[in-house]
């Protein structure tokens, strides 16, 4: 087997790497700006072909590829080759996620008409909350509504996937029995992971709903969006929810650093908001496993930023020895290398 090729196709830009098949990486790039320079996935992907070749990865050795998948609805493998029945399983959640599977599937495309023999993998965020239980998955509407999708997912998946992994190592093959999670980056949740299976989540039927996020409210009553809805129009009304809220509303900037830099009371609101929320919502993930054994950060913010980790776990001293430094692991993120296991392992 040779290389592992793994892509997460966005809007705006493709970042690629490539792994050897003992998931060492060998280089990785990254082509930004996508819908402003007209280069279409397919020319970008060009770029990062030409990019590769530049460092002096031959794309001959190519065996594999793998793509973040943001949306998988229902479908609970972690991963599937991408044949006729995963194009239609990903096409059928662009309503779920119509700011990702659209570009998910660019990408997979893109690939498909520069490299039409290779052997693609589509790798789901959501899948890893598949074990979630139906009293966690249900929202209190009929089971009609259910059956048309209205439940949670979940999301970050990926990344949840390659932390306990990761923890498992750290802790010398033995995983906590209840481990509190957290993904804290532009895009921020929680996952109470028992026994190394998600058992909840604090995203649900999209990555808008739980923490505070970049640019994402987090929970907001449905009546309220409804309203937001009514007033603004359902557009302004999503690019409001999606693309101008959360720390960028509260505080005047969506990124974490901007934020401790500006020293305002307006970005200390924001700051203070993110940490009481991912706080407060940490509860019923505790709640959900029945306790904890030790918590994990992971994501921009949640390896980087010591203050957030501290406010959040003063917040969190009532749970007593969980909440303390021994109990307490910083976790790289690591979802290219995740990809490319769960790639390297869909086909045996």
């Amino acid at each position: 087997m040779g290389d592992i090729l793994v892509l997460n196709a966005g809007s705006s830009s493709i970042k690629a790497a490539l792994f050897d098949t003992d998931l060492n990486e060998l280089s990785r790039a990254t082509v930004d700006e996508i819908e402003t320079s007209g280069a279409g996935h397919r020319g970008a992907l060009e770029d990062i072909f030409r990019q590769f070749s530049d460092d002096g990865r031959s794309l001959d050795r190519l065996s594999i590829a793998g793509h973040r998948v943001v949306h998988g609805g229902d479908f609970a493998e972690p991963a599937a080759r991408v044949d006729a029945r995963i194009r239609d399983i990903i096409q059928d959640a662009v309503p779920l996620a119509p700011l990702h599977n659209p570009h998910n599937l660019a990408g997979i495309d893109a690939l498909l008409a520069l490299a039409p023999d290779l052997t693609q993998i589509a790798c789901f965020d959501t899948a890893f909350h598949a074990s979630n239980p139906e009293v966690a998955r249900r929202y209190g509407v009929s089971a009609d509504l259910d059956r048309k999708g209205y439940r949670r997912y979940g999301f970050h998946g990926i990344s949840y996937a390659g932390l306990t992994e990761q923890v498992r190592a750290m802790s010398g093959g033995v995983l906590p029995g209840r481990l509190l999670a957290f993904h804290l980056g532009n895009g921020a949740s929680l996952c109470a992971i028992r026994d190394g299976k998600s058992v909840a989540t604090s995203m649900g039927y999209s990555p808008v709903s739980g923490l505070t996020m970049g640019t994402r409210p987090g929970d907001m009553d449905a009546n309220a969006v409804l309203d937001l809805a009514d007033a603004a129009g359902i557009e302004h009304a999503r690019q409001i929810l999606n693309r101008e809220s959360g720390l960028l509303a509260l505080g005047g900037h969506s990124d974490m650093r901007a934020l401790h830099a500006a020293e305002t009371p307006d970005a200390a609101f924001a700051i203070n908001h993110f940490c009481y929320w991912a706080a407060r919502q940490a509860g019923s993930m505790i709640a959900a496993m029945g306790g904890c054994d030790a918590i994990a950060f992971t994501g921009g913010i949640g390896e980087n930023d010591a203050m957030v980790r501290g406010q959040i776990l003063s917040h969190l001293s009532w749970l007593g020895s969980p909440a303390e430094k021994d109990a307490v692991l910083i976790v790289p993120a690591r979802e290219e290398r995740t990809i490319a296991r769960l790639t390297r392992d869909a086909i045996g």
